[in-house]
């Protein structure tokens, strides 16, 4: 137990310090951010992802909040002969845009948006298996623009990610 306690501070400091790196949309106003969204990029570190992403397409994010403040996501993946549905919870951290899924152990960064365009959406899955990071691209349409596609794809260095890791989902027209 006292030799595992340096290892666990040390891994608690870097999940601070990584945490401290991610930026967050100033003053989320969350009537407007509420709403659907199309999951239209990806990039992500998590090996499940990797290996799908080939076969994926846009997918839709139904965007609510509770009356305590808490964000709510509905998301809807199609799949080969069906859709898959994933309700999410994401319990206020006490900053504005940054929530933490309990049951999931991930943290989810609003980092920008518009909100009637677009947002990047960063999140953290702290298993002790495989921790992995995303980051997702919400358009408030499923075309995106190339500029928006670009300024995306800036981040995805900044947040430890590489371009190979990236998955621009085509339409589903489901």
């Amino acid at each position: 137990m006292t030799a595992a306690l340096p290892s666990l501070v040390l891994a608690l400091l870097c999940l601070l310090q990584a945490r401290a790196q991610v930026p967050v949309q100033p003053d989320l106003d969350t009537k407007k951010f509420a709403g659907e969204w199309h999951v239209t990029a990806i990039a992500s570190n998590c090996s499940i992802f990797l290996k799908m992403k080939a076969g994926m397409k846009s997918s839709m994010a139904i965007v609510s909040f509770t009356p305590e403040g808490d964000l709510a996501m509905k998301l809807v993946w199609p799949l080969m002969d069906k859709c898959q549905e994933f309700e999410l919870l994401f319990q206020q951290s006490g900053q504005a845009g940054h929530y933490i899924g309990a049951q999931e152990k991930r943290n989810l960064s609003v980092m920008e948006t518009d909100y009637s365009h677009y947002a990047v959406l960063h999140s953290v899955q702290h298993s002790e298996a495989e921790p992995s990071t995303a980051l997702q691209l919400l358009t408030r349409e499923q075309d995106v623009s190339p500029q928006l596609l670009q300024k995306f794809m800036e981040l995805i260095p900044t947040m430890g990610l590489t371009e190979d890791m990236l998955a621009i989902l085509p339409k589903s027209g489901e």
